[in-house]
């Protein structure tokens, strides 16, 4: 299961503000994305095909299937968009959000130098005062 709503950069999409939309394309996600729901798609092709072998309520070559596989083919790609724009949605604040440390790293990291290079210099003071006495 997704744990990207634990993620700092995402706290306010925590699951309580999500809206119903915004829950559902997350579980559509994480549903149909999977292996058991493939699995599962595969069991009920299956068991229907085996229960309606013999003609009693859809005979072969299983119009009535036929129709429901279209309906959930067209309502599929629908769903998907929507829940790869869900994707999109969190991948770009995730995005920002490591953009934003980078940014704060930046900084700190000429700070770093910059006080490398005093210290360097205070350094460079010191050496030379202690070998000028020392003479």
């Amino acid at each position: 299961m997704a744990r990207w709503h634990e993620h700092p950069a995402t706290e306010k999409f925590g699951k309580e503000q999500l809206s119903i939309g915004q829950r559902s394309a997350d579980v559509l996600r994480n549903a149909m994305g999977s292996w058991p729901f493939v699995f599962g798609a595969l069991a009920f092709l299956a068991v229907w095909m085996y229960f309606n072998s013999d003609g009693s309520f859809d005979p072969f070559p299983f119009i009535l299937l036929n129709l429901i596989l279209s309906c959930i083919a067209a309502l599929q790609g629908a769903i998907l968009l929507i829940a790869a724009k869900r994707e999109d949605q969190i991948n770009s604040e995730l995005a920002m959000h490591t953009y934003q440390i980078d940014q704060e790293n930046l900084a700190l990291t000429k700070q770093v130098h910059e006080l490398s290079l005093k210290i360097e210099a205070l350094t460079a003071e010191i050496h030379k005062a202690v070998t000028k006495d020392q003479q």
